[in-house]
């Protein structure tokens, strides 16, 4: 390139922009200057600039892989928008015909071409090798590079054969990116790509206008969902789900709830989900239900919310699609629902695979699941895990920073906690460690013999819960830094060791409790919207009516009950049915009233500004289902077979009458199917017993009973009690 032509100028020319974002021109200057370069630059920095550019001022043509179709092709029309000549850039995959491709190929022989995408399947076909070698390459850009590595989020082994292809094709610079990678990721794909003399450019990972939050997921899920929709209403969205089943059913969830929603997964056609993402793209839905396999590449800059159905199995896969809300610097609200069972189905998941790959699994699921638990900083801990170091211990944008946790004292624990980690030479990771504090005598302990260290049990005496938050707070604070070869193992730093010598104040702040039975009501950007007023006064009320009926307090309206009526403030027996566990017959109770005058007393006497339209609709399947439940009982079908009829196992029909009784607050008569399958007595001594709790906690009647009778059955009897009583 002349030395005239400024590239500001080419950039003003072909982009239309006067400057340049953060280190997009000393990036593009290095590929210029046929120097290998690695770039890690978060989604919205501009990563695509790097190459775009360079790759229009260059001889020759530049080949872009790239594991996305879709993002081929955006980028392909983008560039085509941009140049007067048509066929500036092509890309070239397995969703072109025979005549696509000649004409691609004819393209890149008359210089036309300046840019080739291809996916890495597509550059190891042996004919597409035969041709690149003809052509005169001006540098190859390995876009979402993480996809090298084991340790990234989504590790992709075809990416491992691109070094030897780029050698067969003809040697010419690389220029690496990627919008996630932590030390370990970055040395992977420097030493996989041969490049470990690359200049190298990091930009910082912080998205100050992102707000981070951490719910627990219970059974209100859905609901949560959908008012928070409704509370950010026409603005666009993306929810990831795991399975494609549940993206299925949250999307029609939505629908039925009046919100513009598709699904998004590889298990639709192409057609359908190239549509999709112009619906999206146009606004012509608002929210995207979608696997991880949605938004690569997807140039949406007002993304307002990103919400995690179920926790990621790696902060950095957390990062990369939380990264595209408010791409354009404006709003962006993550969310993300946490269940400490989520995380065990997750470690199921891995079962049988290599135990290398499991190790690796296991180790990005336990930061993931830190990051869900901490008390800390979002931002900081997000920031600490790339390798980058946020100098406040306050952001005021995360829901921990805005609703901080009381600190602790624990420089005495972190003193243990060294000492602990040298006494071991250093060789272990942090769920040993704290074995080794504990004085938990674990077959791997038992193994190294560990048990007989003087270290050995250091910290049994203290709060159990003390440990993660001291050891992964020490990591921030650099006492203690993860060695990047062996990842995980820690290792005292320079500071740790003067530490242990003149201690200074250290303060924690203990973990998030995720209970999987905990209901969180929340509002956007806080914790517990729950009047706590409010529900001391319900409490009351249902303590007056259990006296009066003699039934125990749930049986007047169950816990969970009470805290959304504490939290959503119904002031008519209509509002009150949107309450969960409420149906008809609980509206026609002679209590229900009182319950909704009072609220409503309460809210004119404190001026409160109530949240409605709560009534949140379930998919038409779900309702279908029950639908036939209800009707097959009515017809005094025996359960099993309706079970059998439904396809589903019997205990899943117990779940299902649960919520019709327990959840819906409908009102069944199984009293046909009892008589036929349980003894009287039985059935008398469980309803009893029932009657004289305080709760209706399953795990004390299985206590009581299970020896004799199954469980299935308790059930069954707890759900003919609750709708006696209750409903």
């Amino acid at each position: 390139m002349a030395k005239t032509k400024t590239l500001t100028e080419a950039l003003k020319k072909y982009f239309g922009f006067d400057t340049f974002k953060g280190d997009q021109e000393a990036i593009i200057q290095s590929v210029l200057d046929g120097k290998n370069t690695f770039v890690l630059m978060p989604t919205g920095g501009g990563k695509s600039l790097c190459y775009q550019l360079p790759s229009l001022l260059m001889d020759g043509v530049a080949i872009v892989i790239s594991p996305l179709i879709a993002l081929m092709k955006n980028q392909v029309d983008f560039i085509s928008h941009l140049s007067e000549q048509e066929g500036t850039a092509h890309f070239l995959n397995s969703s072109l015909n025979k005549t696509a491709i000649d004409q691609v190929k004819k393209d890149i022989m008359e210089g036309r071409t300046k840019l080739l995408y291809v996916a890495p399947e597509s550059l190891t076909k042996d004919e597409n090798v035969e041709f690149l070698r003809t052509v005169k390459i001006s540098f190859y850009a390995i876009d979402e590079a993480h996809c090298i590595s084991e340790w990234g989020h989504d590790f992709r082994p075809e990416y491992r054969r691109i070094r030897p292809i780029i050698n067969e094709i003809g040697e010419a610079p690389i220029i690496a990116l990627t919008a996630t990678a932590t030390d370990k990721v970055r040395t992977d794909i420097k030493k996989n790509l041969g490049i470990l003399d690359a200049v190298e450019f990091k930009s910082s990972f912080n998205r100050p206008n992102l707000y981070y939050e951490v719910r627990p997921k219970t059974r209100e899920i859905d609901k949560d969902i959908v008012r928070f929709i409704k509370q950010h209403e026409g603005k666009s969205g993306i929810i990831y789900c795991l399975s494609r089943k549940k993206v299925e059913d949250l999307a029609e969830v939505l629908r039925a709830n009046d919100i513009k929603a598709a699904a998004y997964h590889a298990g639709l056609e192409t057609n359908k989900r190239s549509e999709t993402q112009d619906d999206f793209i146009m606004e012509r839905i608002d929210v995207i239900v979608a696997t991880i396999a949605f938004g690569m590449g997807i140039d949406k800059p007002d993304v307002r919310f990103v919400i995690h159905y179920d926790i990621p199995k790696s902060l950095e896969g957390y990062y990369q699609e939380t990264g595209r809300a408010g791409r354009d610097g404006g709003e962006g609200i993550c969310l993300a629902f946490y269940s400490y069972k989520d995380l065990q189905k997750l470690d199921k998941f891995m079962e049988g695979k290599p135990v290398a790959e499991q190790d690796i699994g296991r180790q990005l699921l336990q930061e993931t699941a830190a990051y869900a638990e901490t008390s800390l900083c979002r931002r900081k801990m997000l920031l600490h895990y790339f390798g980058e170091e946020y100098p406040k211990d306050n952001c005021e944008n995360c829901d921990n920073c805005l609703h901080p946790s009381e600190r602790v004292e624990a420089s005495k624990q972190l003193v243990t906690a060294l000492k602990a980690i040298l006494s071991i030479k250093e060789n272990f990771r942090t769920d040993y460690v704290i074995d080794f504090i504990m004085g938990r005598e674990t077959d791997e302990i038992l193994a190294h013999k560990h048990q007989d260290f003087e270290e050995f049990g250091s910290g049994e005496d203290d709060n159990p819960k003390i440990w993660n938050p001291v050891i992964r707070q020490a990591l921030i604070a650099g006492y203690l830094k993860k060695e990047v070869e062996n990842y995980g193992l820690l290792k005292v730093t320079a500071a740790g060791k003067r530490f242990i010598k003149h201690p200074t104040t250290f303060m924690v702040a203990e973990d998030h409790e995720f209970s999987d039975d905990i209901d969180l009501n929340t509002a956007e950007g806080g914790t517990s919207a729950l009047d706590p007023t409010l529900s001391a006064m319900l409490l009351d009320l249902r303590r007056k009516w259990s006296r009066k009926l003699d039934r125990p307090p749930y049986v007047i309206f169950q816990d969970v009950s009470v805290e959304q009526m504490a939290t959503y403030y119904p002031v008519s027996l209509e509002e009150l049915k949107n309450i969960q566990g409420v149906g008809d017959g609980k509206t026609r109770q002679p209590y229900a009233k009182e319950f909704v005058d009072l609220i409503k007393k309460y809210c004119e006497e404190n001026d409160i500004e109530r949240q409605t339209d709560m009534r949140i609709r379930t998919k038409a399947k779900d309702s279908m289902r029950k639908l036939k439940i209800l009707q097959n009982i009515d017809r005094r079908i025996a359960l099993d077979d309706i079970a059998n009829a439904l396809g589903i196992d019997f205990d899943e029909l117990l779940d299902e009458l649960e919520g019709i009784v327990l959840y819906s607050g409908n009102k069944i008569n199984i009293d046909y199917f009892l008589d036929e399958i349980m003894d009287p007595d039985d059935v008398s001594d469980i309803y009893e017993f029932f009657r004289e709790q305080e709760t209706d906690d399953l795990e004390a009647a299985y206590e009581e009973f299970s020896a004799d009778i199954p469980e299935a059955e308790i059930r069954l009897v707890r759900i003919k009690f609750i709708s006696d009583m209750a409903n």
